[in-house]
């Protein structure tokens, strides 16, 4: 199996709300997508989150570490996830083929979009680095 490094943004508002995209695969996440050969996991980060949503981030502490083995793609993707600020930019699709959707969702919302984070989003952002095996998929 191939390993694929992927990371994600965990994005609040003053609202308290988290940003979510809805990508084409058909589910919502956070921000984020593979790390390309070039770059590492910060650098990895705000490239995502600008292309996906047009804002440009400062990335903070690592939030969670989860794991999965996809079958049908033969990967095995480490997601690296990571608290983040906006720090300029403008919130647009960048990429319509590849993100449907953006929006800021409240915390409740976001954990029941985003069940891999088994312990929910109120505790991820405490800071603590969480560890999840997501198993064979």
């Amino acid at each position: 199996m191939e390993e694929v490094k992927v990371v994600y943004a965990l994005i609040k508002n003053e609202l308290n709300q988290i940003l979510m995209v809805d990508n084409h695969e058909g589910h919502w996440s956070l921000p984020g997508g593979r790390v390309e050969l070039d770059e590492n996991l910060i650098e990895a980060a705000i490239r995502e989150v600008y292309e996906e949503t047009g804002l440009e981030v400062e990335i903070g502490n690592i939030l969670a570490i989860n794991e999965a083995k996809f079958i049908k793609r033969n990967h095995h993707a480490i997601f690296f996830t990571f608290e983040a600020n906006v720090i300029g930019g403008t919130e647009v699709i960048k990429n319509a083929q590849e993100i449907l959707k953006i929006e800021w969702v409240d915390i409740e919302q976001a954990s029941q979009r985003m069940p891999y984070y088994t312990e929910g989003i109120n505790n991820l952002m405490k800071g603590n680095a969480l560890y999840n095996n997501q198993g064979t998929i």
